[in-house]
């Protein structure tokens, strides 16, 4: 009989981030092509980005809260400052411009 499990598995290093955004919230005009692409269809450019992370294209639309998951899950492999209320904050009240700002981080980071 196994023991049992009392404890959660973490990550271990360091969960604050040691630099900022690449590009602002508001810097769609840095990118013409994601600002016109999140403007005239954001669900492409939301299904463009969980694709990149190795998820589901339909996810946002499947999985509550998943561009916030999303959104966090970016931050924390970027190494990015930050934390989920203000993931939340940011994806509830400027949803277009984070979804572009995310588009932009995952090309700016080479995925």
């Amino acid at each position: 009989m196994q023991a049992p499990i009392t404890s959660q598995p973490m990550v271990v290093g360091n969960v604050m981030g040691h630099r900022e955004w690449s590009t602002g919230l508001f810097d769609c005009f840095s990118d013409c092509g994601t600002c016109l692409m999140g403007y005239f269809c954001l669900p492409c450019t939301m299904c463009t980005i969980a694709s990149k992370q190795g998820d589901c294209a339909c996810m946002p639309f499947c999985v509550p809260g998943a561009m916030v998951a999303l959104r966090a899950r970016i931050r924390t492999l970027g190494g990015i400052r930050g934390s989920i209320c203000n993931d939340c904050l940011v994806m509830s009240f400027c949803g277009g411009c984070a979804v572009c700002q995310l588009h932009r981080e995952l090309n700016n980071m080479g995925l």
